[in-house]
């Protein structure tokens, strides 16, 4: 990639990054209230109001969604309440499945890169296609735990979120209850409005600033040197390499992400592997050294028995080639310590 190429992804995304932080602190000084619509079972929304921790519901008909709009008598009050409000959403339970899932307590903090991987294999929708969050985690025994995943087809929910935010809504909170009658948070869409509204303005106080700076700078040049006619050549350049750069900024951009993912989608998940080892390796086994390098795991630990080990890595379906990188030596307290080293296959579906 060019050097205009990273200069313009690293403005954009400064760009992106200023106005977020900007709605955001707009947000948070205004003190913005809370709306909360809340499904009913023939499909309405009841409106609420809360503002430090107080509720207050709102004298307004039941609403409903229709594709990016909301339908019904909308009173002034409730429009004027969800400009700039921080709005949930409360979802019938009845629109989501709810899918046990055991994990590793290692998996803890990956939850979400965990259960987005898994989302393909509990539901009937790809990771992008699912609306989806999960419960607590719950321990099981002292080295997993167990949490529910919930989960529905995004594009059932999707109208509801560009409704509200075409309604200037400050942020949508999207949740719902568990079968225990417990509150899953799904996702949010937070500063959308703010984001859309302060990011041309900072285009504009860049696109000024580099061209004044750019100006500026030939006239200096200009002046020193006295030559007009080198300044008329050196503006239509700027000019020429902006409008340049304008068209590539885009595809260069598209290219640096897409490389990122599938660098990110062709590396093994370490909290995979140490699930997929759990599930291979017998319970006497316990591991001192665990090393995840260039599609390859090498382990070292303790055994009752580590000639079994070979069999019992290669019968799972992540690793092939197991082999001892080093002898196996006799522990003093009767066991043996071992080192294998084993090939990582790219797929790691885990099994409750």
């Amino acid at each position: 990639m060019s050097a205009a190429a990273l200069l313009l992804a690293f403005l954009s995304r400064w760009i992106d990054d200023v106005a977020a932080g900007l709605a955001r602190l707009d947000a948070a000084l205004r003190m913005s209230a809370r709306i909360e619509f809340t499904e009913q079972a023939d499909g309405s929304f009841l409106a609420a109001a809360s503002r430090n921790g107080a509720s207050e519901e709102l004298d307004q008909p039941p609403l409903r969604f229709d594709q990016d709009r909301l339908t019904g008598p909308l009173s002034p009050r409730l429009g004027k309440l969800v400009t700039g409000s921080r709005v949930r959403v409360v979802l019938a339970p009845s629109r989501f499945i709810f899918r046990p899932l055991e994990l590793p307590r290692a998996a803890g903090p990956f939850l979400e890169g965990v259960v987005r991987s898994q989302i393909d294999r509990l539901t009937p929708w790809s990771a992008n296609a699912a609306l989806f969050g999960w419960s607590e985690p719950a321990d099981v025994d002292s080295d997993r735990i167990a949490l529910t995943v919930t989960a529905t087809a995004r594009q059932q929910v999707d109208q509801i979120t560009q409704a509200l935010i075409a309604s200037r809504a400050a942020s949508v909170e999207m949740s719902t209850r568990d079968e225990e009658g417990k509150p899953v948070i799904l996702a949010q869409a937070s500063g959308e409005t703010g984001v859309r509204r302060l990011r041309p303005v900072l285009i504009a106080v860049a696109a000024i600033s580099s061209l004044a700076f750019a100006t500026g700078f030939v006239a200096w040049i200009t002046i020193g040197a006295g030559y007009d006619a080198r300044l008329s050549s050196l503006q239509s350049q700027i000019a020429i390499r902006l409008a340049a750069l304008s068209q590539v900024g885009g595809s260069a951009r598209e290219q640096a992400l897409r490389a990122l993912q599938s660098r990110k989608l062709a590396s093994p998940s370490a909290v995979m592997i140490l699930e997929a080892l759990s599930n291979a390796l017998p319970d006497d086994t316990h591991l001192t050294e665990l090393r995840i390098d260039h599609g390859k795991v090498q382990m070292v630990g303790l055994a009752a028995d580590a000639s079994q080990l070979i069999r019992l890595i290669e019968q799972s379906t992540q690793f092939t080639t197991a082999t001892f990188f080093a002898p196996t030596v006799r522990s003093a307290n009767g066991g043996e310590n071992f080192h294998i080293e084993a090939h990582i296959e790219p797929s790691f579906p885990v099994t409750n």
